[in-house]
């Protein structure tokens, strides 16, 4: 099997929070299966606001706006116009490879970052995503919550790159209340939407992630592919 890519949709089109949850239980069924190979998923939500199971009453939003409670690792954040968001759907050649997993993650983003648009990003002891450290608070430009079910994963990363920020300031995001976030466009001055970030964090995918699948998968050249939600 190869290491594949789907983009869902950018803006203007964007990609239903429960469309897209449909489309990784489907696609995680197929590569449980051995129908479709391990695939990356890229894509731009619409507005909402998602929580995952260690998310605490105090940090959901006090005005009744709707949260989406889901089974993925982490507590709540949000997702929308701006945000690139990838969800790889990966078969792991082992279970045991899971922090290691997450690591590289981080470690491709912060690279991206880095080598794209000179933002010296890193990660923090005991706290995941990607964070920048230079100013009086921490701010954190890149969330990551997942499942691993049955040795495959589900649910992914979102990089901010040209969002609002305003609806973090209705949450306390991820749980952490002494932290600020952030996107490329803020700490750059100017406009960087994920249509700009998507090629090399798609190369960056197809670099990192054929570490973690199965001896028998192909995933020589990997290469990024439109297609539809399905």
């Amino acid at each position: 099997m190869e290491l594949a890519f789907r983009r869902l949709g950018l803006s203007p089109d964007l990609v239903d929070y429960g469309e897209a949850l449909d489309a990784q239980r489907r696609l995680h069924a197929d590569v449980l299966a051995g129908h479709s190979p391990s695939t990356v998923l890229l894509l731009e939500h619409a507005d909402v606001y998602t929580a995952g199971r260690r998310t605490a009453d105090g940090d959901r939003p006090q005005d009744g706006t709707p949260v989406v409670d889901v089974d993925r690792g982490g507590e709540i954040t949000w997702h929308g116009r701006g945000q690139l968001v990838g969800y790889p759907i990966i078969r792991l050649a082992e279970r045991a490879m899971v922090k290691q997993y997450v690591a590289v993650l981080e470690s491709l983003l912060v690279r991206v970052l880095d080598e794209q648009f000179g933002i010296a990003a890193t990660t923090v002891e005991g706290r995941s995503g990607v964070w920048l450290t230079d100013g009086p608070r921490d701010r954190k430009i890149a969330a990551i919550g997942l499942r691993v079910h049955q040795g495959v994963t589900l649910h992914g990363f979102a990089l901010n790159c040209s969002n609002d920020l305003a609806p973090f300031e209705n949450i306390v995001p991820c749980g952490i209340s002494d932290a600020d976030t952030t996107t490329i466009s803020a700490e750059l001055g100017r406009t960087v939407t994920p249509a700009d970030v998507i090629d090399p964090v798609a190369e960056a995918l197809a670099e990192e992630l054929p570490q973690f699948l199965p001896a028998d998968a192909d995933a020589a050249s990997p290469r990024p592919t439109e297609g539809a939600l399905q």
